[in-house]
């Protein structure tokens, strides 16, 4: 079990309103200490990551986990991805793509790109609940995470 941390920070990538709000509400159907963080692209990830732009000098969480959702203007979820495992200040952290393509060709990718995990979207939000639920018990009470101060 992880038991490093009593709060978790999820920073979570989507352009989709509908979709951040959906997960907003299936995150709080999961029963853990999260702190979610939204932003709407690519850009913004990094912005995010680097504590640029808009989050230089707010009050800034390390993400222990990043949900990337691939299809995103200006910096696509690939492109991101692909940024962020080219910083050893960053690849550390887990990444899980989690988007409506069920194309292989984006899997593997994604994969080669060094996603820690591809997740297709569920069409309901029962099953979207499901999700959150196993990502987050997964990612926060099984796996130990590396430190934060890395």
């Amino acid at each position: 079990m992880n038991y490093q941390k009593k709060r978790f920070t999820l920073l979570i990538a989507n352009d989709d309103e509908d979709t951040r709000f959906l997960l907003e509400e299936a995150l709080r159907e999961v029963r853990l200490a999260i702190r979610s963080e939204f932003v709407e692209n690519g850009e913004q990830v990094l912005d995010y990551l680097y504590r640029r732009g808009q989050y230089a000098g707010s009050n800034w969480y390390r993400p222990d986990l990043i949900l990337l959702d691939l299809n995103m203007p200006r910096l696509d979820g690939r492109e991101a991805l692909t940024s962020i495992r080219s910083d050893p200040d960053l690849q550390q952290i887990p990444v899980v793509i989690l988007t409506t393509s069920h194309r292989s060709g984006d899997i593997l990718l994604c994969y080669r790109l060094g996603a820690n995990s591809f997740i297709s979207k569920p069409v309901t939000f029962e099953a979207l609940v499901e999700v959150m639920k196993t990502l987050c018990q997964y990612w926060f009470e099984i796996v130990s995470l590396p430190p934060r101060d890395l």
